[in-house]
């Protein structure tokens, strides 16, 4: 069976926008068991608590839940565990450059299969305190209110 083309998205961590300032993001590979592979082909997933950690010169992915596969066995993988990232070395300095200022953190935004491959997409990114993410909804809700005033100005003109 031929692997399917293209970006596959599993899942998503949708609260990092409002959570964080995001910078540059980075694609990295992840080493997974097969039954990890299975479960996340099944699309379960979850980023909700996940963050990454550079170590030793290894960037590893953590607090992501890739819950158990249904038809394993007892050589099922553990729901939560550390996962080791694949990156270059260039890239892994540049990260650990990043995120050696204070208050900055490696958040990954979404796991997907490319061309076939488990992939993790990574943000450096720094908390949002209360008041930025008020800021934040108050932009986009004056950003709505601007678009409906001009779809109701451009619809009178037909």
């Amino acid at each position: 069976m031929p692997r399917p083309q293209g970006r596959v998205l599993v899942a998503q961590n949708k609260k990092a926008r409002h959570n964080y300032h995001l910078g540059e993001t980075v694609e990295a590979g992840m080493v997974l068991l097969g039954t990890e592979v299975k479960s996340l082909r099944a699309g379960r997933a979850s980023l909700a608590d996940g963050f990454a950690t550079i170590d030793d010169g290894e960037v590893w992915l953590r607090g992501v839940n890739i819950p158990e596969y249904k038809f394993g066995t007892n050589t099922n993988h553990q729901a939560v565990r550390n996962r080791k990232l694949l990156l270059h070395r260039r890239q892994i300095d540049k990260l650990e450059r990043e995120v050696a200022n204070s208050g900055r953190t490696l958040v990954p935004l979404a796991i997907y299969f490319s061309d076939g491959y488990a992939k993790v997409e990574l943000a450096v990114g720094t908390g949002k305190k209360d008041w930025d993410k008020r800021q934040t909804i108050a932009e986009r809700d004056a950003n709505r209110e601007a678009q409906r005033a001009l779809a109701t100005r451009n619809k009178g003109r037909h």
